[in-house]
């Protein structure tokens, strides 16, 4: 893909009618904010004609009308017979041609698709030209800082024995069995099941029927409780506990935000979880021969697992330094084509990251309810990596696309064919094309950076590897510099970029 071509460039009026054409369209491009352009097409008369005259006589050779020999048949009785269907062949190439004459003639680098004004009513019209207008996401003009030499910090993540045993202890939950508790009250980490009222000054405002809760520290009807094990600690099935939260100002729920709401909690039922016994048949499930070759695995995965956040630590510092150099104006209120195309790529970086389901859907809940300045960030950052990638020439092919839905779809459980499928028609393949894009362009960065290893504080490194995740938000040490040495090998300029 070139740069005009970053997403799919065009609906299906618009990919119609690729042939080049001399003939010279009534082109008028109109500024409508940062990013944006408002196009707008004449179509005369003459064109129209000649196009619909040029169809009619190819038809004429070519249809067979009962009681006349092909190619014979009367024109007017062709145009009678055909007139519809001709128009609206006419009509879509007509608007596919003058549409890529408009991107082309223009030089517009086009984002996504065009947004039609009206587009049920772009018909030909029996007499006079026909006019049309559409907006479109162009990638705006940018200047790139220097990216040879970006100084980056690499943290260096131990592997010990206590994380190996944690991960051992994660995998015998897993494996493990809910059992019943009748004899006590809530203690961290139980099961539990209960109905569920969110009240907003003493009104329910929503509410859950038999939700599944673990107490420890989570989310709850959709909101964050630090201590959540702590507050319903003792309680007892057949009981009722409330608990006070303080709503984020980005709260989806616009009539939430800001305030005090009491989240009730009417207990059924508790469980425990019995950790599954580490025995030979435990091992013979799993695939292995003895423990130590379990453990040997665990070891091995985690280490595939930090080193991929290693590399999203690394790539993170070199986002940061670009939205801290690039100067670039963004429209004061996304549209909401910007609003879903910046939901849409966090979306498919969490899935890049393994994130469970749960976890993605309250990140995108987070953007949708108004996080704007998390929205203008990820946005900003896209039209700067779209740059980068195109200065680089970077694409990604075929072969690496299916491999990459392949390893999602073996995190979902999934067949690789049928997730394929899901995410083309929900737009999301094509998002990944381009997130991968970005990542290969940034990797040619690193390529090229000053990479310097550094140690992480103990705190941090225990518990980094500890779940096999979390290396990237481990490895981002406060206070730390990005610098760019210019490539003429120039006394390096100090770029206060934040590493975390």
């Amino acid at each position: 893909m070139t740069e005009n071509q970053t997403a799919v460039v065009g609906t299906g009026e618009a990919a119609e009618g690729q042939e080049e054409s001399d003939f010279q369209y009534p082109i008028t491009i109109e500024d409508i904010g940062p990013g944006a352009k408002r196009v707008s097409v004449e179509i005369p008369r003459e064109r129209i004609d000649e196009k619909l005259k040029e169809q009619f006589r190819e038809l004429r050779q070519q249809a067979t009308i009962p009681g006349f020999r092909g190619g014979h048949a009367p024109q007017k009785l062709i145009e009678k017979r055909f007139a519809s269907d001709v128009k609206d062949q006419v009509r879509r190439s007509l608007i596919g041609e003058s549409y890529e004459q408009a991107v082309k003639s223009n030089s517009l680098n086009v984002i996504g698709e065009p947004e039609f004004n009206d587009a049920e009513k772009i018909q030909l019209p029996e007499e006079g030209s026909l006019q049309y207008s559409f907006q479109v996401e162009v990638q705006p003009d940018i200047t790139l800082p220097p990216l040879f030499g970006l100084k980056v910090k690499k943290p260096k993540i131990e592997i010990k024995e206590e994380n190996i045993d944690q991960a051992m202890h994660n995998l015998r939950e897993q494996q493990g069995a809910l059992v019943p508790v009748e004899d006590r009250g809530v203690e961290a980490a139980d099961y539990l099941i209960g109905d569920v009222h969110v009240k907003l000054d003493g009104n329910v405002i929503a509410h859950q029927h038999d939700a599944q809760i673990v107490a420890r520290p989570g989310r709850i009807a959709g909101l964050q409780v630090d201590d959540l094990d702590a507050q319903l600690a003792g309680l007892k099935s057949g009981e009722t506990r409330s608990v006070k939260v303080k709503v984020p100002d980005d709260h989806p729920n616009e009539q939430m935000r800001g305030k005090d709401v009491e989240v009730e909690i009417a207990l059924k039922e508790i469980k425990k979880m019995e950790l599954a016994e580490v025995s030979p048949a435990f091992l013979e499930d799993l695939g292995f021969q003895n423990e130590q070759q379990l453990r040997d695995a665990l070891r091995e995965q985690m280490v595939e697992k930090i080193n991929f956040d290693v590399q999203q630590a690394m790539r993170e510092q070199v986002n940061r330094y670009l939205l801290e150099s690039v100067s670039l104006q963004l429209p004061e209120k996304l549209s909401v084509k910007q609003t879903d195309r910046v939901v849409s790529r966090r979306a498919v970086d969490l899935m890049m990251r393994g994130i469970p389901r749960e976890q993605v859907e309250a990140n995108l809940e987070r953007l949708r309810g108004g996080a704007a300045d998390e929205a203008a960030r990820e946005l900003k950052l896209f039209f700067i990596l779209q740059k980068v990638a195109a200065q680089q020439n970077v694409d990604v092919n075929e072969g690496e696309l299916n491999g990459r839905v392949a390893m999602l779809a073996a995190q979902r459980g999934q067949r690789p064919e049928k997730l394929k499928q899901q995410m083309s028609k929900d737009g999301s393949l094509a998002n990944l094309y381009i997130q991968m894009r970005e990542q290969k362009a940034i990797d040619q960065v690193l390529a090229r950076a000053q990479i310097e290893e550094i140690e992480l504080k103990p705190d941090d490194s225990n518990e980094a590897p500890a779940e096999a995740a979390g290396a990237a938000d481990a490895g981002h040490p406060q206070g730390e510099k990005v610098e760019v040495e210019s490539n003429e090998g120039e006394k390096p300029q100090s770029t206060p970029t934040d590493a975390t």
